[in-house]
């Protein structure tokens, strides 16, 4: 009978016609009917219209299956144009046709019904190698066998999703387990105390200008007990940007450097290592704490030599140059880490790779997702402050259009005469010719036109580094009034009168980095206004741009970027050394990850070096796993 849906028939072709019409017009004919099935049991007569390769294709006393939409012509109901495949025998029936069938993505040369017959016989042929089952029999139910067939010829979707349950738990066990390998290694690792009397940390406490927040002082009270603990410390420390994460770093390093060690403090860039260098300075050299930096490699230009006697200084500041050889420690006990997903896992491992184990504390300003702290930073233990300065300005952002560029220009120019300092910044350094986005060098000169009388200038990761140097101090003691530059100041510059920030091309930037750049204004006293300006009417773009408008929490930022982007760019899977996911998803199959987390560090409780025999599959399995992990891991 008729219907309004295109409906899928199975059934045996009775007969076949050509019949011309109008001349030169044809229509062929083929009449399909399955007498035992109650859906076929009327003849469906399917017609083609001027498709001559058709009628080579089908013959009478063929299997037919059709889709398409039937429709009643008089006495006949037809099927005009209907899709079609021929079965040669049941085996296809049972592949192909009435049941949930997979489609894979499109390979070239290569039909999905071709593809599907391929892996159909390959399931067969499986060695029972592979089959190893990779995760204890309390966490995955079945066999591993029985998971792969029915995740791509499932007999329901409830064994759909039963299959792939089992094979996320299996692939999340693996890398959990691989997590869990690192954790246990740390632990086992020879180190010292690395904790003084604390007489340095209350000098320095008693002499800040403010008072420390309740999370900052739970935090130092976890690291205290880590450095004390006689095994080293592999702590995560996260904190949304101007949460003051750079003083809790200050009193780890001062317990080091009392119980007589020494510390290392590596930053991403030149110019954040630069500023570390002259905030801790400020706060340690009171104290009597030498403090050296170290910021390039020899072949670099911008190598920065250690003075005679700076190898023994108590805490050495610098960039990825820590991790050469020409830098030596005499003894190391702390290392500390800014912005640690800007480094690799090997990067870390290297800086802490000396007998004794030194402690070691990495920061972050970019919020993690929950479910990532269980992936990439499950190694480590976590600490959160999760709690502001009382002594921070209000920040509003506001997303405005070019075309709004008037009502903007006016605006900053206010803020200056009020006394305010201003960042602009662009996605570029020099212009390009693929893209239609504005570029620092070449906005320059019409900023300064634009802002005249007051002092620009122009910062980027080009310029030399004396000259960048120079560009900084000027801006933090004001006499530079706006600071043209590119994203080189996303993390660390602190200026508290800087107030203002104007983004241009901000449809170019990652929400998380916006973030991070929005992050150098609100650190004094000042309201902060941050513009985010662009031409892109994106749906995207809108929704990106109006999470910052809605909120100035890291955290809820993080997750927003996760819901739009997806955990693929956030996971950072060469960076952590992780293998890749196949089939799990971070953010939705979040209660698997946990549960294969918890398996994984029930097992390592009770056997850590994985000698009962019972445990011999879960060493070869991180064996396999740490083969798989990324090669250009650096």
């Amino acid at each position: 009978e008729e219907s309004d849906f295109p409906i899928c028939l199975c059934g045996e072709v009775t007969k076949t016609s050509l019949r011309r019409f109008g001349g030169w017009k044809k229509i062929f004919e083929a009449t399909l009917q399955e007498p035992k099935s109650n859906v076929l049991s009327e003849p469906v007569v399917c017609r083609w219209f001027n498709l001559h390769y058709v009628q080579k294709m089908i013959a009478t006393g063929q299997r037919l299956v059709v889709f398409g939409r039937p429709r009643l012509r008089g006495k006949r109901i037809c099927m005009d144009h209907p899709e079609f495949e021929v079965i040669e025998n049941d085996e296809e029936i049972s592949i192909h046709f009435r049941r949930i069938t997979p489609i894979y993505p499109a390979t070239e040369g290569i039909s999905q019904r071709v593809l599907r017959s391929i892996i159909y016989r390959l399931l067969n042929e499986i060695s029972d190698e592979l089959l190893e089952a990779p995760a204890p029999v309390d966490l995955v139910q079945g066999e591993k066998r029985d998971a792969i067939r029915a995740i791509h010829f499932p007999e329901s979707w409830k064994a759909r999703d039963a299959a792939r349950e089992h094979l996320v738990l299996s692939e999340f066990f693996a890398m959990q387990m691989l997590i869990a390998s690192r954790r246990s290694e740390s632990s086992t690792r020879i180190s010292e105390s690395h904790c003084g009397s604390g007489t340095m940390l209350d000098k320095f406490v008693n002499a800040l200008p403010f008072e420390l927040t309740g999370a900052q002082l739970k935090v130092i009270a976890e690291i205290r007990r880590d450095l004390a603990a006689g095994r080293p410390m592999n702590r995560l420390l996260q904190g949304d940007v101007g949460s003051g994460k750079t003083v809790v770093a200050i009193a780890a390093i001062l317990l080091a450097v009392e119980s007589g060690f020494q510390a290392a403090f590596m930053a991403p860039t030149q110019i954040l290592a630069e500023q570390h260098y002259t905030v801790l300075g400020r706060w340690l050299e009171p104290l009597g704490i030498r403090i050296a930096l170290r910021t390039a490699a020899r072949q670099e230009e911008t190598f920065l030599p250690l003075i005679a006697g700076d190898e023994n200084a108590d805490v050495i500041i610098g960039t990825h140059a820590l991790l050469y050889d020409t830098v030596s420690f005499s003894n190391l006990g702390l290392a500390v880490i800014d912005e640690q997903h800007k480094f690799g896992v090997a990067q870390r491992a290297r800086l802490t790779a000396r007998e004794p184990a030194p402690d070691t504390l990495v920061m972050t300003a970019t919020p993690i997702p929950r479910t990532l702290t269980m992936t990439v930073y499950g190694d480590l233990d976590v600490s959160i402050i999760d709690e502001m300065p009382l002594n921070r300005g209000k920040i509003v952002t506001a997303v405005r259009d070019n075309s709004k560029l008037g009502e903007v220009l006016s605006f900053l120019r206010t803020q200056l005469e009020k006394g305010r300092q201003l960042y602009v910044i662009y996605p570029l350094i020099d212009e390009s010719d693929k893209l239609d986005v504005k570029a620092a060098s070449a906005e320059y000169e019409l900023w300064r036109e634009r802002l005249r009388p007051e002092p620009c200038e122009l910062l980027h990761g080009r310029i030399p580094a004396p000259e960048k140097q120079g560009t900084m101090e000027r801006f933090r003691r004001g006499i530079t009034k706006a600071l043209i530059s590119t994203t080189v100041i996303e993390v660390g510059v602190d200026v508290p009168n800087a107030a203002v920030m104007l983004i241009e091309n901000a449809e170019r930037f990652g929400l998380s980095q916006l973030h991070q750049l929005r992050g150098r204004i609100g650190r004094g006293e000042h309201k902060s206004y941050c513009i985010l300006l662009t031409s892109d009417k994106s749906k995207e773009t809108a929704a990106k741009l109006a999470v910052l408008e809605r909120t100035n929490n890291g955290f809820e930022v993080a997750e927003a970027d996760w819901d739009l982007r997806g955990p693929g760019d956030l996971l950072g899977t060469a960076q952590s050394g992780l293998p890749a996911l196949k089939i799990g998803n971070l953010k939705t199959d979040a209660g698997l990850m946990r549960r294969a987390r918890a398996a994984a560090m029930s097992i390592f409780a009770t056997d850590p070096r994985l000698e009962l025999a019972e445990n011999q599959r879960f060493r070869r399995l991180i064996v396999e796993q740490q083969g798989r992990t990324f090669s250009n891991v650096s």
